[in-house]
Parts: structure tokens; sequence; C-alpha cells
């Protein structure tokens, strides 16, 4: 069944066959980034696209997406679509020339501060709740008592926008409690002060060495290997072939648009990674057919013009772009173990779209991880920064003592990496 919205529709239709994958069909008035924006909802959810139909003649927009869930995670279909149609613009919208004077309101952040004693996956269950209640962690800031206290400081938004609403705040609090039980002592939840707030998306300071070897670009070729030397063990999928990675402009096969034809393995968020670079390029999709092989192969066709409706023929653009989404789905995102003293710290850089958005869920697979290695966290933080032009968004996760862990380096690394990959 399909939500309509005046003329805009959006459909999902489960599979007649266990295994399938569910077909979710948008037929919506288009805007720069909107591929992006829905591929990132899709991702929020726990599923991934394994094929895809895009077409647009600037104005008006139709998709079809072949979708899949990932993990255990129960899909929630009806709140699934209530989202996408969120992100679909109004027919209204689709006679605004100049869609740049569409400025998106900030959502209102919150603090929700808790006290609890330490056990083995705390953090990973607490971040599971807030997942589950649709409230989205922009920073956090943890911290574990010598006495084994946990001091929980998370900076949040809500996609509901209820948190104002008493209700709202004490279902936060009751769902928290009932997952911890009686070790929590304590929850507040109180709108975020200007001075508090500034907390968010606040700096994290990174020592040249940690910001050299976690940003320092290793330059894939038009055609090579799609992961890098330190993750070569981390793809378990088993093909040879999934390692291949090729991006090329033709100019050549269509009058009015460029064509980039992308070969590549398989990740979890791959055209998401595709659809935020385009985005933040100012690239326009005018038809785009995407498809991944039974051996984890993907292959993506993108028919584009530029912001001005022209093919994009300046070598340096092409060359910028190219090199931009190799760098993308060669390493998407940075996992690296440092020391810090005699303590271990874990710092994950997650990329920031151009709207100031990250990948989803990255802090929800870090903790899970975790989880699974009996690794504990002592610390844990979320900041932003800046290298070059590029914004990232850094987890520092401080996990103790080296020889207090349970698990070896590169276990940790290893298992990190698979899960924010999808290789798990």
């Amino acid at each position: 069944m399909g939500i309509v919205n005046d003329d805009v529709v959006l459909e999902i239709r489960q599979p007649e066959s266990a295994g399938e994958p569910s077909v979710l069909t948008i037929s919506c008035p288009d805007k720069t980034g909107l591929g992006c924006d829905l591929c990132r909802v899709i991702l929020l959810f726990g599923l991934n696209i394994v094929k895809g139909d895009m077409s647009t003649d600037g104005r008006w927009c139709y998709i079809v997406f072949w979708i899949v869930r990932r993990g255990k995670r129960a899909t929630r279909w009806a709140l699934l679509k209530k989202r996408l149609l969120e992100i679909c613009p109004e027919v209204s919208m689709a006679l605004v020339a100049n869609e740049a004077e569409l400025v998106e309101q900030r959502p209102q952040v919150y603090l929700l501060k808790f006290f609890c004693y330490d056990r083995m996956g705390l953090l990973h269950d607490v971040t599971q709740v807030l997942c589950e209640l649709e409230l989205t962690i922009r920073s956090v800031k943890v911290s574990t008592t010598p006495d084994g206290r946990v001091i929980d400081l998370f900076f949040i938004t809500d996609n509901k926008e209820q948190l104002h609403l008493k209700m709202r705040r004490e279902e936060t609090c009751d769902k928290l409690s009932s997952v911890l039980g009686d070790s929590m002592t304590n929850c507040e939840i109180e709108v975020a002060s200007d001075n508090i707030s500034c907390c968010v998306n606040a700096s994290l300071s990174l020592s040249p060495t940690i910001t050299e070897e976690m940003f320092a670009p290793e330059f894939p070729n038009e055609e090579s290997s799609l992961l890098p030397r330190n993750w070569s063990s981390c793809n378990s999928s088993g093909s040879g072939n999934s390692n291949l990675l090729s991006v090329k402009v033709d100019n050549l096969l269509s009058r009015a648009h460029t064509l980039i034809q992308i070969q590549s393995g398989d990740h979890k968020g791959l055209l998401y990674d595709i659809m935020r670079t385009l985005k933040d390029y100012n690239i326009q999709l005018s038809y785009g057919r995407f498809y991944t092989s039974q051996n984890g192969i993907c292959e993506i066709d993108l028919f584009v013009v530029q912001m001005d409706g022209r093919k994009i023929v300046d070598p340096q653009i092409q060359e910028a772009l190219c090199f931009r989404l190799r760098m993308e789905l060669y390493r998407p995102l940075r996992v690296i173990l440092a020391n810090r003293g005699p303590d271990t710290e874990l710092l994950v850089a997650n990329p920031v779209e151009g709207s100031g958005k990250g990948r989803p869920l990255v802090f929800y697979d870090i903790t899970h991880a975790l989880t699974i290695l009996q690794v504990r966290i002592f610390l844990a933080e979320i900041g932003r920064h800046v290298v070059g032009d590029r914004e990232w968004e850094v987890y520092r996760v401080h996990l103790g003592e080296g020889h207090e862990l349970s698990a070896p380096h590169t276990k940790i690394v290893e298992q990190v990496t698979k899960m924010l990959m999808g290789w798990d």
C-alpha cells in the first residue's frame, strides 16, 4: 500500500517469496541531493539497496529501489514510508525556481544526562534504545569513574520533534530504565543552552601523527583494488573480483549528458556514498542505474549534468570528481587504533556532507562491534575535524590500557571495519 501526498506517490511492495528484495517506488518533485537524502534514510533503517533505477526531467523524478534488510533488526516499514515521504519535496516546491532559497530549519538540540553502573555492552544498549526512539545522537561524552559509575552526556535531536513534551521525555527515560535496570540511578533531559550546544560538532584535537595516519590520501588509480592495504583482510565476500574499483567518464555516448560509469565491490551505504559526493559537487542526476551481482560486484551508470544543465567537459572538474568518487568508495570511513600513553584509543572518521550531516548509525556499529569482542568502553566522545576543505565526524573511544584488552589490535580494527562496511 502506498502513501500519497497530492501527486507524490511512495509505495513499498513486499516480496512474494522469502529472500527476495522489497521494491520501493517513489514519484515526486525533484531537488538536488534528493537521491542522497533518500539513500541516507534507507541506510538509517538498516536496509541495503541491491538494485536501482532513477530518472528525472529536472522537475519531477521517478525512482525504484530494490532493498533488502541487513542484520537481524526488524524493519518498521510504516515508519520508513513516513520518513521517506518527509524527504520528498512538496508539489508546490516544483514551482520554486531557486531552491537555494529554501533553508532547512535546524532541529532543537537536547541534552540527555544519566548516571549508571558500568557493564559490558552498556553503551551499545543505550545507543540501540535511542535509535529505536528515533533520537539522533549529535554528540556524546561518556566517562567511567574509578568506582565503576558511568556518566553519560548525549546531545540529541528528535526526529519526531516531541522532546519538548513531558510525555516524550518520560518515555525516553522509562525505555532506558527498562534496558539498564537498577544500574541507572538518574535520567534527565533538557533543552541544550547556547553554551552547551556549542559542544555539539565541537572540534576534536588530534595529534599530527594521528591526523596523518587517518587522513593522508591513498591514491587509487583509475582501476585499482577497492581496499586499502590495511583493510585487505576485512572483506570476507570470498570474491576476488569484488575488490575491483573503476570510475570512468564518457562524454561521447550522450549529446546532453556526461556518463559516469562505476564498477566497485559492494559495501554498506555504497549508493549513499556516491550520491552524497554528487550532492557535494552540485551534480544533477538525470538518469541512473545501479545493480549488484551475486558475486558482490556493483555496476553503476549515471547520466549527469552540472547545475547549469550542461555536460561536464572541463578536464579538471572531471578529474576532481572521479578522484573524489574513487576515494569515497576506496576508503569511505577511516578506522585506526592509537596509543595514548599506556592507553589505547579507537578512532573512526566519518565524512560529513556539505549539509552538515554524517553517515547514520556509525556509533551504533562501533559499539556493536566492540560488544561482540567483549571490549569495554571507558570514555567516548564525538566531534568534528577539518582537513583541508573537508569536514569529518570523528569518534574517539578510549578502551583502557593496551595489556587489558580482550582482543588484539588488528582484530579490533577488523571487526569495527567489517561492521561499518556491512561485511560482518
